[in-house]
């Protein structure tokens, strides 16, 4: 039965700053109203007008908006829960699909309550990390989507708890603070575009590069072991991946040809991720279907594995190492 939460307005209390009133100066329901059923529509792709500088500009900012270094492995040791995050991040997806919203809003809303759990202590009850996803979630669309639901109806798919509004903007404006207002995160999908252009400069194919690449990506959004990847690796992974895999490629992309797409890639990082990806994919397969996939393993990686050990190796890189010219 659903919970609800008027008396969690005062609990939010525990976080100290969420009682202050400024909070209902950053996210009012002007779009209590608003029922449209067209919410999200997913706009046209179009061909990416970035230019290499400004792909490369990207790069060397992209570090700031990840978690704490020490996140992936508070995970691992379950200081912090990774099945509660797991449960969050399965419901944003919900959520995200119930409305139509872009993948890259899903994607933001798991940055901004990664960032978040990485320099921040929640109370165990599960209540919390529910509220930190509502809160994650509206302000990701409000960063991305060009109608957005009330505070009450973004609390679909089978949220144990209902919070009040007042509640739920106190706790983005805890967000807002801890993430020091750094909402234009970026992500893989700042880069994905611009990929699929350097993967396919013919336009052919970029729709079904998008389409699988971004599907990919959130695919493995609830895996912790893409947390040791920058954005810009796991996007060009992804377009590798669909190129490989889902999408009548012109060339096989290999990580040495994914890394000269823009100054500041490695192909060392790109291939572990990479291969990353297969592990996963192939282990997520054959779970389902455990006889009748185990000949792909060798099919799906002999030839990229070819590429890469052709490729000139690349010097060693820290975890999210920028390599700058």
């Amino acid at each position: 039965m659903t919970t609800y939460a008027h008396a969690i307005t005062m609990r939010v209390n525990l976080f100290g700053e969420a009682a202050s009133d400024h909070g209902d100066l950053l996210c009012g329901e002007d779009f209590e109203s608003n029922n449209d059923d067209s919410i999200g529509c997913i706009a046209d792709v179009e061909f990416p007008t970035n230019s290499d500088e400004s792909i490369a500009s990207f790069l060397v900012s992209e570090s700031i908006y990840l978690p704490g270094l020490d996140y992936p492995e508070r995970l691992r040791t379950q200081s912090v829960d990774p099945t509660t995050r797991s449960e969050s991040v399965s419901w944003i997806l919900k959520v995200n699909n119930y409305y139509h919203f872009q993948a890259v809003t899903a994607y933001l809303a798991v940055n901004y309550m990664d960032r978040f759990l990485s320099s921040h202590d929640l109370p165990a009850d599960r209540w919390a990390l529910q509220l930190l996803s509502v809160a994650c979630l509206s302000l990701a669309a409000k960063m991305e989507e060009t109608l957005v639901p009330s505070l009450l109806d973004l609390q679909v798919e089978g949220t144990r708890f209902v919070f009040e509004p007042k509640t739920i903007r106190r706790m983005e404006f805890l967000v807002l603070t801890a993430l020091k207002w750094r909402l234009r995160s970026i992500t893989p999908f700042t880069f994905i575009d611009f990929f699929a252009f350097k993967a396919d400069s013919s336009g052919k194919y970029i729709r079904n590069l998008l389409f699988h690449s971004s599907q990919i990506i959130l695919d493995l959004i609830h895996d912790i072991e893409f947390l040791d990847h920058c954005p810009s690796s796991i996007a060009a992974a992804a377009i590798l991946s669909a190129s490989h895999h889902h999408s009548p490629s012109p060339q096989f992309i290999t990580p040495q040809t994914a890394a000269s797409w823009c100054i500041g890639l490695s192909e060392k990082e790109i291939s572990k991720c990479y291969k990353l990806m297969q592990q996963k994919s192939f282990s997520s397969l054959q779970r389902k279907h455990p006889i009748s996939v185990s000949h792909q393993k060798t099919n799906s990686s002999s030839g990229l594995d070819a590429g890469i050990s052709s490729s000139s190796p690349s010097p060693p890189s820290k975890r999210r190492k920028l390599h700058q010219t």
